[in-house]
């Protein structure tokens, strides 16, 4: 969806045939009359469109032998700049898609502009919107303060348990709203039975439950990182049963005052190899108190304005 629109706006027009292959996204297969169809969302695209849908043969891949050919030049061309390049690593998805972008014109439109303006020249116009690039799901917020989403489960703020909410699922985020208002967005899961719990999210109802953490479902979700696992671990070894309680109070202090601090103070303790607890942790993370300076500021001295007026201003 995200991938097609993006084409047709880009290129400023819409073409009287689109071709593809028979991915999911697509098409299904027909159950009782066999074949395959078009998904309602992809019939909502055409008509939106208003061209016409056209498709391979199920395991006929090379009916689409042009458009492989150019699938295969592009990637030839994105490993050849990247090795220009230097390395892989961006700092985010729109840097690395602007980098994408700059290689295809650069590689594919440069010196072929009469002929892209001709192509274009008897495309159909584009519609006045596009259609939406989302799958709508409304859902009520379990205890846990969890929402179940496309067969994987994700965490919202505690503050929203009990209420209903929109999950609204693009090609690589879920945004949840409430009320009108965006209050979360969270990468889309993929696989089967996938979840994401955000320890922000559920340590305000485990705080009041923190015997519950032993047997909490998505329990290893809420170790933020390798220090806080190392953490955990020694509290058990040195605390026993009593590890689960500390340990969930000191997600909360992470939670509620930071949790870089926290897991500062976690090394600093870890290295020392001594015991601790959520006190000790508290006594190190605790940030101190700002001091506030003492500004004195004396009368001002009237007469300085009468000289000066009397003067004329010019002094």
């Amino acid at each position: 969806m995200k991938g097609l629109q993006g084409a047709l706006w880009s290129l400023g027009g819409v073409p009287e045939r689109v071709r593809q292959d028979n991915l999911s996204a697509a098409t299904h297969e027909l159950a009782k009359t066999g074949g395959h169809g078009l998904t309602r969302r992809f019939a909502e695209v055409v008509d939106h469109y208003g061209f016409d849908s056209s498709r391979i043969q199920p395991g006929e891949s090379h009916e689409n032998g042009v458009v492989e050919k150019a699938h295969h030049l592009l990637k030839s061309a994105l490993v050849q700049a990247l090795l220009l390049r230097g390395h892989r690593d961006f700092s985010s998805v729109e840097e690395y898609m602007s980098f994408v972008q700059r290689v295809v014109t650069e590689r594919f439109h440069q010196g072929h502009e009469a002929r892209i303006a001709e192509e274009r020249a008897v495309l159909k116009a584009l519609p006045t919107s596009r259609v939406p690039e989302y799958t709508r799901v409304v859902v009520d917020v379990r205890k846990w303060s969890t929402i179940p989403v496309s067969g994987h489960i994700y965490s919202v703020p505690s503050r929203l348990i009990g209420h209903e909410v929109e999950a609204r699922v693009y090609a690589d985020v879920v945004e949840v709203r409430y009320a009108n208002k965006t209050v979360e967005t969270m990468p889309r899961l993929r696989g089967e039975k996938a979840h994401r719990v955000d320890y922000r999210h559920v340590i305000w109802s485990l705080v009041r439950k923190p015997g519950a953490f032993a047997a909490y479902r998505y329990r290893e979700d809420l170790f933020p990182s390798l220090v806080f696992r190392r953490a955990y671990d020694a509290l058990r070894e040195r605390r026993g049963d009593r590890a689960d309680v500390e340990y969930v109070r000191i997600l909360h202090l992470a939670a509620s005052t930071g949790e870089h601090g926290v897991e500062q103070a976690l090394t600093a303790l870890l290295e020392r190899g001594e015991a601790f607890d959520y006190v000790a942790v508290k006594a190190v993370a605790q940030p101190k108190e700002p001091t506030v300076p003492e500004i004195h500021i004396g009368v001002p001295d009237l007469r300085r304005y009468d000289a000066l007026l009397a003067a004329g201003g010019d002094s």
